[in-house]
């Protein structure tokens, strides 16, 4: 959801800053000139609106204040209100209006530049320091505001104005999407702290227990859909509590976590990654039938996880993790199969693999 949110945001904001560019008769020569001022004199304030109500979603409107929460609320509903009205009234004026409107709608998001001000800055008092990032965009979204509707109004302001517009523009996107993934980052970690994030393990932040369950079963669902193939990959973890003696009871989480980030290194962030139980790890991966990305993957899996991870004791002594694992692999092709059987499938051919990679003898071993 948050990436849609980021899509849709870059998306309607950055079409907004092309509009009034000029360049839109240039790239879309069939698009008719009425519907390119509707555009110009509506599509910015919808695009404040939006970025306001992802701002109320960045910063917890709902435990905030009521300055925030007023500024927020009815900020984003009075831009989306002067858009639709800006839009009929653009429609229903004549062509020689165009220009009038145009500075009517210039005012408004001059005006609108406002409310994140006053919303961040409220928040940084409250003690919201990654506020503070937000209201210092503020100033490069003023100058790109400023630069972008002079442009549209074909005012004369010089080369170095517009390229301090676009230096600003450029800078807006880069500033806001920097914070945004910031706090996304920081909301996971106290999730993760607080124990918030419900069907996730603590330990790797992954989906376990039903949540895992229900994951599959749409991962199923989409392959189908998508006319894929569908496989899911068990890795079972023989010697996870090696070292509990050794190395204390904290020893298997500091495993985990390291194992889960090697697991998503290998897998990538497209395909489901839970954990089944501490000792097996799933990984749901949807391919072409003909594809040999499954059988690549199990050669990086045994590749990257078999490699020695070190683990902190209690004592601050550092101690050498070897993993012991096995792989097991089923492929799905159908949508109506069980999430749960698939897995216990996968996780017995994983169990297998194991014994009989621990069975074989090895090199050094005297022969029989």
């Amino acid at each position: 959801m948050a990436a849609w949110r980021a899509f849709v945001f870059i998306v309607l904001t950055g079409a907004a800053c092309v509009l009034l560019t000029g360049l839109t008769p240039i790239l879309f020569p069939a698009l008719s000139s009425q519907l390119i001022h509707v555009l110009q004199n509506s599509l910015g304030l919808f695009s404040g609106a939006l970025s306001l109500v992802y701002l109320g979603l960045w910063m917890g409107v709902g435990a905030e204040d009521r300055i925030v929460r007023f500024t927020i609320g009815y900020g984003s509903m009075g831009l989306a209100l002067a858009a639709v009205t800006m839009a009929v009234l653009t429609l229903l004026s004549p062509a020689q209006r165009w220009h009038d409107l145009l500075q009517l709608t210039a005012v408004i998001n001059g005006l609108a530049v406002l409310l994140p001000a006053i919303a961040s800055a409220r928040a940084a008092t409250l003690g919201d320091r990654l506020a503070r990032g937000i209201f210092g965009s503020t100033a490069p979204l003023a100058v790109m505001v400023f630069g972008l509707y002079a442009r549209g109004l074909h005012v004369e302001l010089g080369l170095g104005i517009w390229i301090l517009t676009a230096v600003c523009t450029i800078g807006f996107f880069m500033l806001g999407t920097y914070m945004g993934l910031r706090r996304d980052r920081l909301n996971r970690k106290l999730e993760r702290l607080a124990g918030l994030a419900q069907g996730d393990d603590p330990a790797t932040g992954l989906p376990k227990g039903s949540v895992l369950v229900s994951k599959v079963d749409d991962a199923f669902w989409r392959s189908a859909r998508t006319n894929q193939q569908c496989t899911v990959i068990c890795l079972h973890v023989r010697n996870l509590y090696e070292l509990a003696e050794t190395a204390g009871h904290n020893a298997d989480k500091q495993i985990l976590s390291a194992m889960s980030a090697r697991m998503r290194r290998a897998v990538g962030f497209r395909n489901v990654v839970g954990l089944y139980h501490p000792r097996c790890f799933v990984v749901v991966i949807s391919t072409d039938r003909q594809s040999r990305l499954v059988e690549k993957l199990l050669q990086r899996l045994h590749y990257l996880m078999a490699k020695p991870l070190r683990v902190s004791g209690p004592d601050g002594a550092n101690y050498v993790f070897v993993p012991r694992f096995g792989i097991g692999a089923v492929a799905v092709t159908g949508h109506d199969a069980d999430p749960a059987v698939v897995i216990d499938q996968a996780e017995a051919l994983a169990l297998a693999a194991e014994h009989h990679a621990h069975a074989e003898p090895k090199a050094t071993d005297p022969p029989v």
